[in-house]
């Protein structure tokens, strides 16, 4: 058993990209993720001899990691909202030219500046490719400081192993809630890098260079037909969920993160009243978990979608079942969150009392 400490989510992911052999970390402050920054400059470097540098901007972050990334280190950013918007030319330039790197977002409540308060409103944003082109982020979504710990080792091998920048995506409640968690034992840095790192070229070797520009469209084709088949390759061996009940529920709870440990208390309130309940809870928003969905539309009168926005998730949950059964959605915003009781009660006006019987 790895070390058991009481941390504060933000502090434990930061402690974990120590422990991971992280090599540098560059970012910004912002709330209500800036104890990420605050614990790793204390003594990670003496620890490690990790480089912790605050840019002059999530521009400048985002372009030191794609730098960074680019020598074969093993780096790391976060921010919050209205960062992350920011870093969205970075991601797209990284994923084009093909470069491992982690980026954790805890999420805050927006549009806007908004509020330091949680939200899941950045949905569509790390899904879908916030940036511009055909790309895609490998999306872990943790609801609990332990998977905070846990995604970003699990991040950077994904990273690694796929060549593709790997969002965590938070929220503002569980960066800033303190559980126990377990701690991996300390990994080294690495002394090796791959043979595509820009570390120098050795007398005899061809040049090595890295780049998102490719002027000729057949080029630029074959980058992106690379990047699907990447893509493809994720969502064939990559998928992760967690269910609950699944064996004999007429109902489904779904929702990620934060939203998922409310809706699983929601569920327990429902067993106890009658009501057959399951839940599934995707841990990868990309690639998503379509077929669990798919196979259990067909077996249940409905699936209610819980999430920290106006409806987001709940896109991919009804083109997962194809029509097979009701979805139906409750959500707050703004940095609103939902309790066990309110989900309960949405479920039974929408599927219950005048709804799918």
């Amino acid at each position: 058993m790895g070390e058991i400490r009481l941390m504060k989510g933000n502090e434990a992911l930061a402690e974990a990209m120590i422990r991971a052999g992280c090599d540098a970390y560059f970012g910004y402050p912002i709330t209500p993720q800036s104890e990420v920054l605050e614990y790793l400059s204390i003594d990670a470097t003496k620890r490690t001899g990790m480089v912790v540098l605050q840019a002059e901007s999530e521009v400048a972050a985002i372009n030191m990691i794609y730098g960074a990334a680019g020598c074969g280190r093993r780096v790391m950013t976060t921010s919050s909202s209205p960062g992350i918007s920011l870093m969205q030319e970075g991601l797209s330039y990284i994923a084009s030219a093909g470069l491992p790197c982690v980026v954790a977002n805890v999420n805050r409540g927006g549009p806007g500046l908004g509020t330091i308060q949680p939200s899941q409103g950045d949905y569509f944003q790390s899904v879908k490719g916030g940036g511009h082109g055909d790309y895609h982020l490998f999306v872990l979504a943790p609801s609990s400081v332990q998977e905070m710990v846990d995604f970003v080792r699990e991040g950077f091998d994904i990273a690694e192993k796929y060549r593709t920048p790997v969002m965590i995506l938070s929220d503002g409640a569980v960066g800033q809630m303190m559980e126990k968690v377990e701690l991996f034992d300390q990994m080294p840095r690495k002394t090796e890098f791959p043979d595509w790192a820009t570390t120098g070229r050795k007398r005899g070797q061809d040049r090595t260079y890295i780049t998102s520009l490719f002027i000729k469209p057949e080029k630029m084709e074959m980058i992106n037909l690379n990047l699907q088949a990447k893509y493809q390759a994720m969502i064939e061996n990559e998928v992760r969920y967690q269910s609950f009940h699944l064996d004999d529920c007429e109902y489904i709870f779904t929702g990620y993160g934060l939203g998922a440990r409310i809706c699983q208390k929601a569920m327990e309130m429902g067993r106890e009243k009658g009501y057959k309940i399951g839940l599934i809870r995707p841990i990868t928003l990309f690639p998503f978990p379509t077929t669990i969905f798919n196979e259990m539309a067909s077996k249940v009168k409905g699936i209610l979608d819980v999430e920290l926005n106006a409806g987001q998730m709940v896109e991919d949950v009804r083109l997962s079942v194809e029509g097979k059964t009701k979805v139906d959605f409750y959500g707050r915003m703004g940095g609103m969150i939902p309790s066990p009781d309110e989900i309960l009660n949405a479920f039974e006006e929408k599927f219950i009392n005048g709804g799918a019987k």
